[in-house]
């Protein structure tokens, strides 16, 4: 994975999705930045690090495991089902015993593949959530597309522990006074996980109706550039998660806080396909660069990774997937989280990623 943007980007597809296309390099996000953007947040950096970070926790995403032989993606990339949950046993013994106690772990979604049989979901999830349990700390899970395969939001968010109104998985939480996570649910407007006569399961299928012509609404045939994101395997963040989003800013804002935005589908085209993103990435961005607080986002879905800065200076970082480990690979994060940046010590197929910041909020 090359860091600004500049690899072919492979999204997570939904097993339904029926297209088979060819992807080209995009374009460098060096294209939209300054130089002097990048060059000042380092000097910033440079004048004042510490040595010691103000905490640490552990990172991973798209496990997407299931008893089942290995497989391929629709282009092709090889899926290790079986061996992912070793990937996240050995992310939690090296979390376990990290010479900087991590604080917690968080989880970016898609614990189960879609394609794990049906009646084995629900002893599925079960057991790579007992897998994260063996973490001694906190850890903090957001849904994927592949966990509402599986099950419905009813059952499914009490087994990750996520304690909302309404079915909602969106929730924030400040591990030490310097830094606030904003955990978004990107399926809050969403085709799947909802039951088919709710009101943001409608919403959705209007979306699609509207911004998706083709009769499979997973395929993003006839669609251009950003366009193609409108894709049921994706969702998006509805109008009360917004509200509070604004809320959560502006009291992070008060407090001088530090904020790391989590979301299961990438905020930024710069960092991911244009297939993977969120489809109201653009809405949520543009209300996030309202305020200073916000540093890194963080995501999964697109399973070969990336990174961006954006034109606000916000990092964006994809994390590459568990399942696509081959056996002996390995592909989980230690995050160091100073004052002026926040390091990701990758493992092996994870790329390590620091990423430099002005501190100031």
């Amino acid at each position: 994975m090359q860091k600004n943007g500049s690899a072919v980007r492979v999204p997570c597809l939904c097993k339904a999705h029926s297209l088979s296309r060819f992807f080209l390099p995009r374009p460098s996000v060096s294209n939209y930045l300054t130089r002097g953007l990048i060059e000042r947040n380092t000097m910033v950096s440079s004048s004042g690090l510490t040595t010691q970070p103000l905490f640490s926790f552990g990172l991973i995403s798209d496990v997407q495991y299931a008893d089942i032989p290995d497989g391929r993606s629709f282009l092709g990339v090889p899926r290790y089902y079986r061996h992912s949950i070793i990937v996240l046993q050995r992310a939690i013994k090296e979390w376990n015993t990290h010479h900087n106690k991590h604080k917690f772990v968080i989880n970016l979604g898609d614990i189960v593949d879609g394609f794990c049989p049906k009646d084995q979901s629900l002893s599925t999830v079960k057991k790579v959530v007992d897998e994260f349990e063996m973490f001694k700390g906190p850890v903090y899970h957001m849904i994927g597309n592949h966990c509402l395969y599986n099950l419905p939001r009813s059952k499914l968010l009490p087994l990750l522990n996520i304690q909302t109104l309404d079915g909602c998985a969106y929730y924030d939480f400040s591990p030490v006074p310097e830094y606030r996570f904003v955990i978004l649910d990107s399926y809050d407007i969403s085709a799947i996980g909802w039951p088919e006569d709710h009101p943001k399961a409608l919403e959705a299928v209007k979306v699609l109706r509207d911004k998706n012509p083709n009769e499979d609404k997973n395929s993003p045939i006839n669609l251009e550039g950003p366009e193609r994101r409108f894709l049921m395997f994706n969702g998006g963040v509805g109008k009360e998660q917004m509200k509070w989003l604004d809320g959560v800013l502006q009291e992070a804002t008060k407090l001088k806080q530090k904020v790391v935005v989590c979301c299961h589908l990438p905020l930024d085209p710069g960092a991911a396909t244009e297939e993977a993103l969120l489809w109201n990435f653009d809405e949520v961005m543009n209300l996030i660069h309202r305020y200073n607080c916000v540093k890194v986002c963080l995501a999964g879905h697109d399973h070969k990774g990336g990174y961006s800065i954006d034109s606000h200076g916000i990092h964006h970082r994809v994390l590459e997937a568990a399942l696509e480990c081959p056996p002996g690979t390995d592909a989980f994060g230690n995050v160091e989280v100073y004052d002026d940046r926040i390091s990701l010590v990758g493992t092996d197929r994870m790329e390590s990623t620091d990423m430099h910041f002005n501190p100031e909020v």
